[in-house]
């Protein structure tokens, strides 16, 4: 099975193999990804981020995206994505 991740054409994330000793049961978190670059980048930062500390993601949902703006240039400074992850849980 391959799972795969892809913004604007671009693949992102993909993972080729699901371990057998995962249950066909998947855990969702949400978190915030944050990047100069785009909320493309803020999406790749926030799994990135998350494959630090969690095993067999299996896909994620960008649920908003926002910016921060700087006042005085009124440009963006900071873009964000908040993105919910799926995983899988593991048999213990």
């Amino acid at each position: 099975m391959t799972i795969e991740f892809i913004i604007n054409n671009k693949l992102l994330y993909q993972e080729k193999h699901i371990p057998n000793d995962m249950a066909h049961i998947a855990k969702i978190i949400e978190i915030i990804g944050g990047s100069e670059k785009g909320w493309e980048d803020a999406a790749q930062v926030a799994i990135d981020e998350a494959r630090k500390t969690i095993h067999g993601i299996t896909g994620i949902e960008v649920v908003d995206m926002t910016a921060k703006v700087d006042p005085t240039t009124s440009q963006i400074t900071q873009y964000r994505a908040c993105v919910k992850i799926a995983f899988g849980i593991e048999h213990t």
